[in-house]
């Protein structure tokens, strides 16, 4: 058996999981860009379960979808807020209790981390963080195994928006790709890669420690 604790804004989802397990969830409803909740979410992991044996940075927007040349810098700052700087914040609460534990850390990254992408240059840099903070951990806290990894394309609210709103802002042959994936039924149902990401933080391979998992 296996104790979670849940951050997101959607308060009532959160309430409705821990109402299937109440003994072995606990929620923290808010928004990851303020950098104070995942203190919070750590101190009710301490205070529920004793203490923290994995943590797993799932959450980003896709920012601003432009070229570099109309883009907007400080649409840049908010994606990196929520991709980037809530991520190290969550790294930063959960440190002390990884490093008593020899914990895991999973960090959500992308395939438009490591290639380029029109129009996603805010998204995609902003997973390259991530995967540079998997190697930095990797070589700063050594007795933690920190990864990064692509989960795939996967039937989100971040992929509809990219087929109903980002058409126009998008190359059309990109854009077609994650069309055609939806149409097609090539998307991932949201369980697939989370079993996968919960097994890794459960029993993560050493050896995997600072990779980007493909």
């Amino acid at each position: 058996m296996h104790n979670v604790v849940l951050v997101s804004r959607d308060g009532a989802a959160l309430e409705k999981i821990k109402s299937k397990y109440p003994s072995q969830v606990q929620v923290v409803p808010g928004d990851l860009s303020d950098f104070t909740l995942p203190s919070k979410a750590v101190e009710v992991a301490k205070s529920s379960f004793g203490g923290l044996d994995g943590l797993i940075v799932n959450h980003a927007v896709l920012g601003q979808v432009a070229k570099i040349a109309e883009a907007d810098p400080e649409k840049w700052r908010g994606a990196f807020d929520v991709n980037v700087f809530s991520a190290i914040a969550c790294v930063q609460a959960a440190l002390p209790e990884l490093r008593k534990s020899k914990g895991c850390i999973l960090l959500t990254s992308s395939g438009a981390a490591v290639k380029g992408t029109p129009s996603w240059g805010s998204y995609g840099a902003s997973k390259a963080c991530l995967n540079h903070l998997a190697l930095t951990l990797q070589a700063e806290e050594p007795n933690i195994t920190t990864m990064a990894i692509r989960p795939g394309q996967v039937d989100t609210e971040m992929q509809r928006d990219i087929r109903e709103k980002h058409r126009d802002e998008m190359d059309h042959k990109v854009w077609s790709t994650y069309f055609n994936a939806h149409k097609e039924g090539k998307l991932l149902r949201p369980d697939q890669p989370g079993n996968v990401m919960a097994r890794l933080v459960l029993d993560p391979p050493r050896d995997l420690n600072g990779k980007f998992i493909k």
